[in-house]
């Protein structure tokens, strides 16, 4: 019941706007124009022209290709269209996406129930609307981009591989790259916490012993299977840590203990490596499809000289570091009341006040990687500097730039965000797992030269549905101030449409 109701709500907003997006603005659109007359070749079944100036693989128009074929009976024995060719108008290539979102919600709602399998229906269709609305998302799901099929590919692979589906997963993982490239590492993210939770299983039933009574002795842990939750085989350890620790944990704080007695970041990797080998041969088995696929995308950018197809020379890797920090300001901005509240800005104090020495050690490292990273690794590309329909045009230049100093001032909120977002993952993850989604958004990021929030989509939505949001609220302001956003965006972009200035010089769009 829960997905027909995400499934039907996002469709409410999904269709109508589609179809007023299309009336106001049915002429490509930014990257449309490359995008767009790209799918309509490959509707004439010309699959040898491409584009120099589209940089992602064709994944996209394979999807649409497949989607413009199952409409073309009912169109043409309607007398709507009279040949293929002619079906891939802007409009229907746009529904691609339309259509995309709608999956993308249910896998959003279903990822919400497997991950915390004691969370109500209820609660978890209203976080997936509220996870749907995210307004850069949001507004990419009415136009051709590759954001939106991109992110349901992944989401996808990653509800497989929680499924110990592997074999599925690394094939939606090869298709999520076929859409965009630097899915390859969040491919690797999920084979590789994969692979980890499957040692652990596979670890805790051939050496942990097991009393009647179903209590797990591991090591000095006292772990409590619970029969009574549906919980997913391949989950259970994950769940079991998660669900029972943070509750021994608070006890366990309240007591007047520090997490710093807790065990170390050291001995997780050596208790994990430990697990891996011990299952080495399973692992490499079960795995081994993703391997192929990371060693033929391996081959793939060795040949092509690059992890781009087209404009390569826009698009060159960049040590771009301030990437990093943009991220987490941006992510913390995009759900602020869990992560800017006077609550979480207490436990961050109390956290490194426990440890005076090594708090301040930390704080002081990380302000040094923030200013290092602003002051030398900054770049400012030429589209960023060049486009002003977007946001990010006007971040650069009336925030960022508006003084010298400014880029300095934010470095403290840039670390205050990402202690933040390291903390709150901490209460439901593992080190590891958090140690992993940060050198995965660190290898997303930074090679881009280009500042784009559509960057920051995917790992975003692994931040927010592996963080223990559970606060009513919270969701419900985050909700508002989607709605908020997005009524704004699409008002300005529907009825405040900008047009090319072609006044001999310039290089610019006017209202």
């Amino acid at each position: 019941m829960g997905r027909i109701a995400v499934a039907a709500v996002v469709s409410l907003w999904a269709i109508p706007i589609s179809i007023l997006v299309n009336r106001i603005v049915p002429d490509p659109y930014m990257d449309e124009i490359f995008h767009v007359p790209q799918a309509q070749r490959y509707c004439r079944g010309d699959f040898t022209s491409w584009d120099p100036m589209i940089t992602t693989p064709p994944g996209l128009y394979y999807l649409s290709l497949a989607y413009v074929a199952s409409l073309f009976p009912g169109m043409w024995f309607a007398k709507a269209v009279q040949s293929f060719p002619l079906l891939c108008s802007t409009t229907i290539l746009r529904s691609t996406n339309a259509v995309f979102a709608i999956i993308c919600s249910i896998l959003v709602y279903d990822l919400l129930i497997l991950l915390r399998p004691t969370m109500s229906e209820r609660k978890a269709t209203l976080y997936a609307i509220v996870l749907t609305l995210y307004p850069v998302h949001w507004f990419f799901t009415f136009l051709y981009y590759t954001d939106v099929a991109s992110l349901t590919a992944v989401l996808a692979m990653y509800m497989a591989s929680l499924k110990e589906e592997y074999w599925i997963s690394a094939m939606l993982g090869a298709f999520a790259i076929l859409i965009r490239q630097t899915n390859a590492v969040w491919m690797v993210f999920v084979a590789a916490n994969g692979a980890i939770t499957y040692a652990e299983n596979s670890y805790e039933k051939v050496f942990v012993p097991r009393n009647p009574k179903g209590i797990v002795f591991e090591g000095n842990n006292l772990l409590l299977d619970r029969k009574d939750i549906p919980t997913d085989q391949g989950l259970r350890k994950r769940k079991m840590s998660s669900s029972v620790n943070t509750t021994d944990l608070s006890k366990f704080e309240t007591s007047g203990h520090s997490l710093c007695h807790a065990p170390g970041f050291i001995d997780e990797i050596l208790d994990t490596t430990l697990k891996l080998w011990c299952s080495k041969w399973k692992v490499l088995i079960s795995f081994a499809p993703f391997i192929m696929v990371a060693l033929a995308f391996l081959a793939f950018v060795i040949w092509n000289g690059s992890i781009v197809l087209g404009a390569k020379e826009a698009h060159v890797v960049s040590p771009h570091l301030a990437q990093l920090m943009y991220f987490g300001l941006v992510s913390g901005a995009a759900f602020a009341p869990l992560y800017f509240n006077l609550g979480q800005a207490a436990a961050l104090y109390h956290s490194f006040r426990r440890n005076k020495v090594l708090g301040s050690l930390l704080i002081l490292v990380a302000l040094t990687v923030g200013f290092t990273s602003i002051h030398f690794f900054s770049i400012a590309h030429p589209y960023l500097l060049a486009d002003n329909r977007h946001y990010t045009f006007y971040i650069w230049r009336k925030v960022i730039q508006v003084h010298w100093m400014m880029k300095y001032l934010l470095v403290p909120l840039y670390v205050y965000s990402w202690f933040s977002i390291i903390s709150i993952l901490g209460k439901a993850q593992n080190r590891i797992w958090v140690f992993s989604f940060f050198i995965s958004c660190a290898l997303v990021l930074i090679p881009a030269p280009l500042i784009e929030f559509r960057y920051y989509t995917i790992p975003f939505y692994f931040l927010i549905l592996h963080s223990q949001v559970t606060d009513y609220d919270q969701w419900l302001t985050v909700g508002t101030l989607y709605v908020a956003v997005n009524i704004f965006t699409m008002t300005m972009f529907l009825f405040r449409p900008f047009h090319w200035d072609h006044e001999p010089g310039t290089q610019r769009f006017i209202w």
